[in-house]
């Protein structure tokens, strides 16, 4: 192999388009109409645990039963754990560059026992910790996505 083949590497997809269409299904598809329409947050009960899983999904996994009662839940919580993500990268939600740096952080939005992952509003590791409150920013033009929480911004400052 020579040398200029050694060092440069290329990884692509080709000329291939790669079209897709999935179903939210029903409780998705209420979580992400809520979001849109009202930029608010339900999660779903389990009747046998009480685990408010958010988003929504059909099965209770511990308890192996059917999700079917929606509840509210906050837009704000606190972080679970979070990153300042410093390495640009095509995102494949826009297929765009992202901007860096930028924040991540697992959200436990307050009603709900699970966690969400978004961007923050913050890019100083210093400025952030976990367990800081935050709260949702929503866009003004929403389309039925998660990118409809422009992100999650700190209630707290150091």
């Amino acid at each position: 192999m020579n040398e200029e083949k050694k060092q440069l590497i290329t990884v692509e997809s080709g000329e291939a388009e790669q079209p897709f269409r999935w179903s939210a299904g029903i409780y998705g598809s209420k979580f992400l109409t809520e979001l849109r329409d009202n930029k608010r947050f339900v999660g779903i009960r389990c009747p046998r645990c009480g685990k408010v899983y958010m988003p929504p999904r059909r099965v209770c996994g511990p308890c192996f039963v059917e999700l079917t009662e929606l509840v509210p839940v906050s837009d704000e919580g606190g972080i679970i754990t979070y990153t300042v993500v410093s390495f640009g990268f095509v995102d494949p939600a826009t297929g765009k560059q992202k901007p860096v740096p930028y924040g991540y952080a697992a959200i436990k939005l307050d009603g709900a026992d699970t966690y969400l992952l978004h961007f923050l509003d913050e890019t100083d590791p210093a400025k952030i910790r976990v367990g800081a409150r935050v709260k949702a920013v929503f866009e003004e033009e929403r389309t039925g996505s998660m990118l409809d929480i422009r992100y999650f911004q700190l209630l707290e400052r150091p």
